[in-house]
């Protein structure tokens, strides 16, 4: 790809992107990749029996302090592959039988990716994001995905700042996922219970923030009518939270419990409610760049 100056993510830092790393997001212009490969740990309508053909790509525009893909999303672990190679991939996992393509931390590749998306795929495309996005960078995947799998980490601007260093993350996200459901419209599945169009929105719940996480349900429920919610327990202490408010330690069961009742109060039924029991490493895939050379092999 040709050298350029981005803007594509709410960071607006107009580096130039070419051969070599730039701006917040520390890529150049072509994808990094650390692992392509099926992946069951999705949502059901997402992984199905088969997997979802997951491509994980390294750097982003936020900086989580309790990423539980830090090596890849802090560290910038992974392989640099051109759009050809990119194309190639989708076309790999798809022989290999899953059920949809699953871009996972896609936005400051939106480029590339939208020029792999040239020629239409045979599966879904989903949109698995942070939910830190540009309204006009969406734009430009109406009609090359259909499924947005965004997150929504925060609705108050301090949490934002303290543990993501973005402070107007949710001025952002919330007009975003907004376009992401104008563009899909509720969800749709198939006969055998698979996504094939729709957003579904995710929500980590954080030790000590759920408080937060009850507003964020309740503005779901208020802006965001025909999308499904899946609300997560799987948090970890990862990354650099040591000394961090509650962040070094996992969920409490009544911090779970309180907001698990509250999306059954509002009558956020459409989605999916992890288990507690699912704060587990087993969770968190390995980055070793399987899948992403082209003599690497994959298993469904």
């Amino acid at each position: 790809m040709e050298t350029y100056i981005c803007s594509d993510c709410p960071r607006n830092c107009h580096a130039e992107r070419g051969a070599t790393g730039g701006g917040f997001c520390r890529m150049g212009a072509e994808p990094v990749i650390a692992r392509a490969a099926p992946h069951y740990d999705e949502e059901p309508v997402i992984s199905g029996t088969r997997g979802s053909g997951a491509v994980f790509f390294s750097g982003c525009a936020l900086r989580c302090r309790f990423c539980q893909n830090w090596p890849i999303s802090h560290e910038n672990f992974g392989e640099t592959v051109g759009v050809e190679r990119l194309r190639a991939i989708y076309l790999e996992l798809i022989n290999c039988g899953v059920h949809n393509i699953n871009l996972v931390n896609p936005t400051h590749f939106a480029r590339a990716i939208l020029e792999s998306l040239a020629e239409p795929l045979p599966v879904p495309v989903v949109w698995n994001s942070g939910g830190y996005e540009k309204v006009e960078t969406l734009r430009q995947m109406e009609g090359k995905v259909q499924v947005y799998l965004p997150d929504l980490k925060y609705i108050r601007p301090e949490s934002a700042r303290k543990y993501s260093a973005a402070k107007e993350y949710f001025e952002y996200a919330g007009p975003a996922l907004k376009e992401m459901l104008r563009q899909t419209g509720p969800v749709v599945l198939d006969d055998d219970g698979l996504i094939r169009r729709g957003t579904i929105v995710r929500h980590l719940i954080l030790p000590g923030c759920a408080e937060e996480s009850m507003a964020i349900l309740d503005w779901i429920a208020e802006n965001l009518p025909g999308a499904w919610v899946s609300l997560m327990a799987q948090y970890l202490p990862f990354g650099r939270v040591e000394g961090l408010d509650q962040l070094d330690r996992r969920l409490l069961p009544e911090e779970y419990e309180a907001v698990v009742d509250h999306l059954m109060d509002l009558g956020l039924e459409d989605g999916f409610v992890q288990e507690l029991s699912s704060s587990d490493e087993k969770y968190i895939p390995s980055f070793d760049l399987t899948g992403v050379k082209e003599d690497n092999t994959r298993t469904v």
